[in-house]
């Protein structure tokens, strides 16, 4: 078993624990975290890129599972509609880290980007979505796009990662029609389900730094639960700002990481 602390200096340490709490703050507001969380386990020494995606994954059950409970508590999300999308989005995400171990995520970059530009277009220029909860569908339908959109956005976080819970917001709020605070709540949960998906895929592989990731986890866990209570308070409104925010940090992010992919070949 390696803990990852072999050739850890104290100071490297700290930015772990102080990335971890901010990537649990903005998890659970509305995810996104992994901007944060995993440049900061790059700068293990020895670290591989498949170590750094698995303890991230370990990290972040920790901070999700935290946000989901304290939602669950303060918001009170339709478990109905929460349980079956986790469950799916569990089985995507598990079959996202199998291909990734195959496929390099530089293939799919480009899209996620179009993607990404897509939805803070909508947010920015449709001011009034999220607002409050207006249900688009009803019935067996209300659970087949539910389940739709577990499965595919379970997928890419097994794949890629970054943005898994803005996308599991937005989602929500535009082909649901939940209001934002609703949204992120539910994403919580089946955020936690994505993480544990592709945890089941890396830990027979030996991937798990176990010592950053329970450190990273403690700090993610406290960063989940103060976002949490925040965004409970603040609201939709807060959670929207918070929203449109992370999704420009991550065009930029992935926008760098395309053009520098480009340039590389």
């Amino acid at each position: 078993m390696i803990s990852g602390f072999e050739s850890v200096q104290l100071t490297t340490l700290v930015m772990i624990v102080v990335a971890g709490f901010a990537a649990g703050w903005i998890d659970a507001v509305v995810g996104g975290g992994g901007l944060i969380q995993l440049p900061a386990l790059l700068l293990v020494p020895g670290i591989t890129p498949v170590q750094a995606l698995a303890t991230n994954k370990m990290g972040s059950i920790f901070g999700t599972t935290t946000s989901a409970v304290t939602y669950y508590r303060r918001v009170g999300p339709d478990l109905k509609t929460a349980i079956p999308m986790a469950v799916i989005a569990l089985a995507g995400s598990f079959g996202g880290a199998v291909l990734a171990a195959n496929l390099p995520s530089s293939v799919f970059k480009p899209i996620i980007v179009v993607a990404l530009i897509a939805v803070a277009l909508f947010t920015a220029l449709r001011p009034n979505a999220g607002e409050l909860t207006a249900l688009r569908h009803d019935g067996h339908t209300h659970y087949v796009v539910a389940c739709a959109i577990g499965s595919v956005i379970g997928f890419y976080d097994g794949l890629i990662g970054p943005g898994t819970g803005s996308f599991l917001v937005i989602a929500l709020v535009s082909a649901m029609g939940y209001a934002f605070l609703e949204a992120s709540a539910k994403a919580k949960i089946v955020n936690m389900a994505t993480n544990a998906g592709a945890l089941l895929f890396f830990l027979p592989h030996g991937s798990l730094l176990w010592g950053v990731g329970a450190v990273l986890g403690l700090s993610n866990m406290a960063g989940g639960y103060l976002g949490a209570r925040t965004a409970v308070k603040q609201g939709s409104g807060f959670v929207r700002i918070v929203f449109l925010i992370v999704v420009g940090a991550l065009i930029v992010k992935l926008g760098v990481d395309v053009w520098n992919d480009y340039f590389a070949a």
